[in-house]
């Protein structure tokens, strides 16, 4: 009976501090949320929390998500606020290049990886472990140390500011990664199911499409999750390759111009904070199930 006391008295204290250390972490996400929907006076005049005390009183408002998002329609007063950052807020626009920026980024590499993971993994060739060797070892090289000379190369080839130079350039920083996850796991795939394709004359190619993928979705939703929020969040890589141009600035670019320019309007701030989050968010939940799956993947054998 003590033991049974113990454990339930062990299990409410572990569920209770997971609770405090979840309200601990979504309390300052709480608090920009509120303040992305209350006017500017109101969020200089008094807190976030005032909303929660006098919820009949709080004067909530969606003209700052219409203002970062260029729906002001013909208001004049938010004409009037869009006109002091014109070139920085429109984040309607950023929002499609940066989904033309991610998805490119995100399929094209996953699609490369796929087929050199399951070469590595079932594919006997020459130089296949010194070609997977030197795959791991591009995981510790910083992507930093390539920026200028891959620009250079950019320029000489009329890349530089363009998308198709940004898809390439997050396929090259990402394929290490996706080599190594994407391999994990279709390495540990029953070797059974393969050989029986095989004796049944199945080609490699046939293999790959019809068993590895629909076997290896884990892991291939669990690096899709990694580099879509990666590049969706990616601010350096765009400044470098896409430049400064506002017809092809991502959101993160649009975001850091609205700081220079929104310093002090916070609730402008924290409208266009909140733009940027929906779709990661979208992303990672539709496709959480696969995550965990997918990171431990081949870690047992057996």
């Amino acid at each position: 009976m003590n033991s049974k006391r113990r454990n339930w008295a062990g299990t409410v204290f572990v569920y209770g501090l997971l609770l405090l250390i979840a309200a601990i972490w979504t309390i300052p996400t709480l608090g920009l949320l509120i303040s992305s929907f209350r006017p500017g006076d109101d969020v200089t005049r008094t807190g976030w929390w005032t909303v929660l005390r006098n919820p009949t009183q709080a004067n909530l408002t969606l003209d700052n998500y219409r203002i970062v998002l260029g729906m002001v329609g013909d208001d004049p007063r938010l004409q009037e606020v869009v006109k002091r950052g014109q070139e920085n807020i429109n984040l309607g626009t950023a929002v499609v290049n940066s989904l033309t920026v991610t998805i490119p980024a995100t399929v094209i590499p996953i699609l490369i990886a796929a087929f050199a993971a399951y070469g590595f993994a079932w594919i006997r060739f020459p130089g296949r472990r010194f070609f997977f060797i030197g795959v791991v070892a591009l995981l510790v090289v910083p992507l930093q140390i390539a920026l200028i000379p891959i620009l250079k190369d950019y320029v000489r080839l009329n890349l530089s500011g363009t998308f198709l130079g940004i898809w390439l350039a997050h396929t090259g920083f990402g394929l290490s990664l996706a080599i190594y996850l994407l391999y994990n796991y279709i390495s540990t795939l029953p070797r059974d199911i393969l050989e029986s394709a095989f004796m049944d004359g199945a080609s490699h190619f046939t293999i790959f499409t019809r068993l590895v993928l629909p076997l290896s979705m884990p892991a291939l939703a669990s690096f899709a999750i990694f580099q879509f929020l990666w590049v969706w969040n990616d601010l350096l890589v765009a400044l470098v390759f896409l430049g400064a141009s506002p017809e092809v600035q991502v959101l993160t670019q649009r975001l850091l111009g609205m700081l220079g320019t929104f310093g002090t309007d916070w609730h402008l701030l924290t409208a266009g904070a909140f733009v940027s989050m929906i779709l990661p968010l979208i992303v990672f939940f539709a496709l959480q199930r696969y995550f965990v799956r997918g990171l431990l993947a081949g870690s047992v054998k057996g």
